[in-house]
């Protein structure tokens, strides 16, 4: 197979169209290209994608005067087959409906009301270990920092688990 370098367009095509698996395997399979699974980890590996860089990317397309809910979710990406992966901890999974072995994740999403635009703002990985920090406040802090941001939700919207938070 040819190595073609993964490049960012084509891994954000890649993440817009598949509804299911996330892989740089299943990149390669799909990948008009032929884009080998490993240059699809080379090239994640090379790429330091924070917080703070996301909200670079995503600030121009956010109107901070239209109307708008915050959205935030938590999600477990699943590694059952690990044995050592930094970040990796155990969790309860919605879709498992079981604790499982995997990387904890928040999300902070922009939903805008009068287009029905949704844009990613802000995530965390949920690593209490390394942080000391809950779910929780991994939320209060991603709320607190849209404020700052200028961002003045209608409601903010979750799952029934996460605790009381004044916004304003």
């Amino acid at each position: 197979m040819s190595d073609y370098p993964c490049t960012k367009d084509l891994y954000k095509a890649f993440l817009q169209a598949s509804s299911v698996r996330y892989s740089g395997l299943a990149l390669s399979e799909v990948s008009p290209s032929r884009v080998s699974h490993d240059s699809v980890s080379r090239w994640l590996k090379s790429r330091c994608f924070r917080p703070k860089e996301l909200w670079q990317l995503v600030a121009p397309s956010i109107d901070r005067e239209a109307p708008c809910f915050l959205i935030a979710d938590d999600r477990v990406l699943a590694k059952k087959r690990s044995k050592k992966i930094e970040r990796v901890h155990y969790h309860y999974s919605g879709n498992e409906h079981d604790v499982i072995a995997g990387i904890g994740l928040v999300n902070l999403l922009w939903q805008g009301l009068e287009k029905g635009e949704s844009v990613p703002i802000d995530y965390r990985i949920d690593d209490k270990e390394t942080d000391g920090k809950t779910k929780n406040s991994h939320f209060c802090d991603m709320l607190k920092l849209a404020k700052a941001r200028g961002i003045a939700p209608e409601a903010v919207v979750m799952d029934a688990w996460y605790s009381v938070f004044k916004f304003r």
